[in-house]
């Protein structure tokens, strides 16, 4: 089982050194992979109609995963890193195929793609797409992404894309494409069409989605192949329960757990905040963490 990192990407500041540090860091210690949040926009959340139900707001800044990611692969050598998860449904297609296989060539090939449907309406109405048949958009997008990221010419034809005989190049190694959410059609998806999942909390509280993905899995007939899951351990948890929830995590099956170190949106995944006092506090919690559980 892989052990990774979620990067604080709400806390962290913007000092290029601060984040070259953190990253760096990581690699030395030996974590395998960073695992990146992604909002292009925050919004107001008062006199929304219907109202906004995810955890961050406009005062809450994010790095972009595929620039920061781009940025970090010519700092490290070994690091992978997985986006957790971009809003694929509010982005172009092909436009997101030739950032990522331009990210994965120039990484050596240590991209995971997360992708997933959202939350913010408003982000989705700003950004110039329709938020109301985001599912089915994005059913139709994993499927455009896996031919462009395996075909010189591609030519497509369904509901919402028209590929006419065009692709991308150079092509990248086969990208793993993973799904995230919290909802049993995320999971559903998850077993048809994707490499693996995404769960946005501990594997205690995420054990009978784990266990419930199994059983989809088994369902569309893919129980023996290689699928990933990706859990998160919060650094606020009790230190003594994280070789438990280690361990717990690898008997349910799961291949990567990353550790969260962010007090932002800490309730909404069953955290509590730290309080941290600037970019060396998240440095201090991936030695803390990882002398810890090795």
């Amino acid at each position: 089982m892989k052990i990774g990192a979620v990067f604080p990407t709400t806390e962290i500041g913007n000092d290029p050194i601060a984040i070259r540090d953190w990253a760096q860091t990581a690699e030395q210690l030996g974590y395998s992979h960073v695992l990146c949040y992604d909002h292009v926009l925050g919004a107001v959340h008062e006199g929304r109609t219907p109202p906004l139900m995810g955890p961050y707001t406009e005062k809450d800044p994010f790095h972009e995963p595929l620039m920061l990611f781009a940025y970090l692969a010519g700092l490290t050598t070994r690091l992978e890193f997985a986006t957790g998860v971009i809003i694929l449904p509010q982005r172009q297609t092909a436009l997101v195929a030739k950032q990522a296989a331009e990210l994965d060539v120039l990484s050596g090939g240590r991209l995971r793609l997360g992708v997933g449907t959202g939350w913010n309406y408003v982000e989705y109405e700003s950004l110039g797409l329709s938020f109301e048949d985001r599912g089915k958009r994005f059913d139709e997008q994993i499927d455009v992404l896996r031919q462009l990221f395996s075909q010189a010419v591609v030519d497509f034809r369904g509901e919402h894309h028209r590929i006419d005989r065009a692709g991308i190049a150079p092509l990248p190694r086969n990208v793993p494409i993973w799904l995230g959410g919290f909802t049993d059609v995320a999971l559903r998806r998850a077993a048809r069409v994707g490499d693996g999942f995404v769960f946005g909390s501990s594997p205690t509280r995420v054990r009978g989605m784990m266990e419930r993905l199994r059983e989809l899995l088994e369902e569309a007939g893919r129980g023996d192949t290689d699928f990933g899951a990706d859990a998160h351990i919060d650094f606020s948890s009790d230190p003594d329960s994280w070789g438990s929830e280690v361990e717990t995590w690898r008997e349910l099956g799961g291949t990567h757990l990353s550790l969260r170190a962010m007090d932002t949106a800490a309730q909404f995944v069953g955290a509590k905040p730290v309080g941290y006092s600037g970019p060396a506090a998240y440095i201090d919690a991936l030695e803390t963490f990882w002398k810890a559980v090795q």
